[in-house]
């Protein structure tokens, strides 16, 4: 078996090597702009997430409302959306809009029983991002903040 002698020469080298600053910069670069990208990416994604759940949400409390409607012939009264508004029989679950600004925020139901046919209109309490909202009625980029639901046309942005 053949050893190989080392110079002191080359085990100094072996004992330094590392990165030097110029590729500790280029990684740090790297990253940043990775950051940079993807950052807004996230942001945008959950601002999309909140305005799906709050869509769902609203569709959830209008089939409860109809429901209710089929069995009473009447709407719910105006109210903030919860079990007592409804009753546990159409609508098991309070839901909750997570773009509210308050914590525990209630959708709003509002009985239009004057109207002929008789409509309703359920608002969320939250703030949403516009640029979420351009695919809803009266959703311009940069105006509509809140989701609503009306009886007969559907979602809709203020």
């Amino acid at each position: 078996m053949k050893h190989e002698r080392r110079s002191p020469l080359n085990a100094t080298l072996e004992a330094q090597r590392g990165f030097t600053l110029i590729e500790l910069m280029i990684v740090v670069a790297i990253i940043g702009i990775l950051a940079t990208i993807l950052i807004p990416n996230f942001v945008h994604a959950r601002a999309q997430a909140q305005t799906a759940s709050c869509e769902s949400n609203l569709r959830a409390i209008a089939t409860a409302a109809e429901l209710y409607y089929t069995d009473n012939q009447v709407y719910p009264p105006s109210g903030a959306v919860d079990q007592s508004l409804f009753g546990a029989d159409y609508l098991n679950n309070v839901p909750v809009d997570p773009a509210a600004q308050t914590l525990g925020a209630k959708y709003t139901f509002t009985n239009n029983a004057g109207a002929n046919p008789p409509t309703y209109t359920i608002t969320c309490p939250g703030v949403h991002d516009p640029s979420t909202l351009t695919h809803l009625s009266g959703g311009t980029a940069g105006s509509a903040k809140t989701i609503t639901y009306t009886s007969g046309t559907g979602l809709g942005a203020q």
